[in-house]
């Protein structure tokens, strides 16, 4: 890939949008600009303005990206459908590749441990998402395991060994963690949520690769059902 050639890229899976404009991939990559916001209101009403705002400050256009990089969850249904339909429409628009980058996979990229590290995003319903990481010479990371979303308790029984645990579920379910792993788990505070950095990083390499997503067909990936999927679910198929 060129060291030069862009990634625009978004992650709205949280209540904390976070946009940016980067170049290259992990060790080396470097950010032309990026601005993120806790939303009060509805994705939908700030994220195109937001990105418009930022390409407008670098003096840059859409057109001037070699590729359009979206968090593809898991998080909030709502949040995943706006950044992914924003994401196909500027690249329907522009003929410009999509690249889906797991979320949690975003946020565990931002973190350098020689543990095994442990992305904790709260799922509510006393859940979280979560996945296992560790991290490689080179800086990258490597799954240990795939998303899942489960319990804070189901997830302390996996933890055979020291960790780093980042995320917001981390704060939501701080005591159970505390409790359960003592001195052996090292909580990140700052890093709660995906950084929108990082999903261009990660984007950058899948781009090399051409790992891109056919924008008919891609789609977020939430994890679990929504509450309007599973109440299509009669209750003698729930006793089944």
């Amino acid at each position: 890939m060129n060291a030069d050639a862009l990634i625009l890229s978004f992650d709205t899976a949280t209540n904390n949008c976070s946009i940016a404009v980067t170049a290259g991939e992990i060790p080396n990559g470097r950010v032309l600009g990026s601005v993120s916001f806790d939303s009060g209101v509805t994705h939908s009403r700030r994220l195109l303005g937001a990105i418009a705002r930022l390409l407008r400050s670098l003096d840059l256009e859409i057109e001037d990206m070699a590729a359009v990089a979206v968090g593809v969850g898991p998080g909030s249904f709502t949040g995943l459908r706006i950044g992914m339909a924003t994401a196909k429409g500027l690249c329907h628009g522009t003929g410009i590749p999509l690249i889906g980058i797991s979320s949690l996979d975003a946020l565990a990229a931002s973190i350098v441990s020689d543990r095994l590290i442990a992305v904790v995003m709260d799922a509510r319903k006393k859940e979280v998402y979560s996945c296992i990481y560790r991290t490689r010479s080179d800086g990258t990371i490597s799954r240990c395991s795939e998303p899942t979303v489960l319990s804070p308790q189901e997830l302390v029984k996996q933890m055979s060994e020291p960790v780093t645990m980042a995320g917001d579920g981390v704060h939501v379910y701080n005591d159970i963690f505390r409790s359960a792993l003592g001195d052996t788990a090292d909580i990140r505070a700052h890093n709660q949520w995906p950084d929108a950095v990082q999903v261009g990083y990660l984007a950058a390499a899948a781009f090399n690769r051409r790992e891109y997503h056919d924008i008919h067909d891609a789609k977020p990936e939430y994890v679990r059902s929504s509450d309007a999927q599973l109440s299509l679910v009669s209750p003698l198929d729930r006793e089944q």
